[in-house]
């Protein structure tokens, strides 16, 4: 029987609709319009497109949003003051820092100078306290996309052996952190493999579920994973470009020869990617909710 591909397109098309009817009624009935900002320092094209798209996302969806495009040689004394703004205005209710930024800006001083409560990309170390104890206010946007992913599949996690590859502070520290949890979409039990691992293929063949951040194209290959497995990849690889011209991407799994042997596999692109932005507007409108008391 064929793997079934997970859509993160379709998935995310879901969420963002519940979220357009959530956006529609706090502004009916409480007067409250979630707000986000961007802050983008320099010129890197891959940041400008995220960026971009994160305004395109959150205007669609009715949030009131604000971009800030600074110049690559702006002080971090100014983009400090510039977070110490945001963090007292009350329309903001979430603040993304684009990474990475300049080499002569310190990256963990800007994102510690977010207030943790407008800490939508749910990296500042008062939200991560907050997940490894099982009591967030915001998931990281990528782990969270995932798990979504699994949930609204109809994957059962609970008890489910799970091994995540890669051990990244963006995505596999955080969702081996939420599939451990006592919860509902968790209760997994949960493996981290990275490039110290003796022998990954001996935790990658026992697994129910594979999680690969490995940030290596096609790492994980058929031998690697059992019958019936479900493979969640979050690698995006660029390996050439078409006779067109348009960059060939691949993930961190042999999406062909695995999706033979997997029950359910995410395609790269069209996997985890599109859930990322998603699971951004989502936080987005629950630090709204927390800082109007409606939650």
């Amino acid at each position: 029987m064929p793997a079934q591909v997970i859509s993160g397109t379709e998935i995310a098309k879901q969420i963002r609709e519940e979220l357009k009817e959530e956006i529609a009624g706090l502004k009916e009935q409480h007067n409250l319009v979630p707000g986000l900002v961007t802050v983008l320092v320099g010129e890197d094209p891959a940041s400008q497109v995220y960026v971009g798209a994160k305004e395109k996302t959150s205007k669609a969806l009715g949030l009131y949003s604000e971009r800030h495009d600074l110049a690559a040689d702006t002080s971090e004394e100014a983009l400090l003051a510039l977070i110490s703004r945001l963090n007292n205005d009350p329309k903001i209710h979430g603040i993304l820092v684009q990474l990475p930024l300049p080499k002569h800006i310190n990256e963990t001083r800007v994102l510690y100078a977010i207030d943790p409560r407008k800490d939508v990309d749910g990296f500042h170390p008062v939200n991560l306290g907050k997940l490894m104890i099982g009591e967030p206010d915001y998931l990281p946007c990528t782990p969270h996309g995932i798990q979504q992913l699994l949930v609204r599949s109809g994957i059962e996690i609970e008890g489910a052996e799970v091994v995540v590859v890669g051990r990244s502070n963006i995505v596999g520290k955080p969702i081996a952190n939420i599939l451990l949890q006592k919860k509902e979409g968790a209760n997994a039990t949960v493996t981290v493999c990275h490039t110290r691992t003796r022998d990954i293929s001996a935790h990658t063949r026992r697994a129910d579920i594979i999680i690969v951040a490995a940030g290596r194209p096609k790492a994980i290959t058929a031998d690697m994973v059992k019958e019936g497995v479900v493979v969640i990849d979050v690698g995006v690889n660029r390996i050439g470009k078409t006779a067109e011209g348009k960059s060939i991407l691949v993930g961190d799994v042999d999406f062909e020869a695995v999706k033979e042997k997997a029950r359910a596999i995410t395609p790269v692109p069209g996997g985890v990617g599109p859930m990322t932005i998603t699971m951004l507007m989502l936080n987005t409108v629950k630090a709204a909710k927390l800082a109007a008391g409606l939650i």
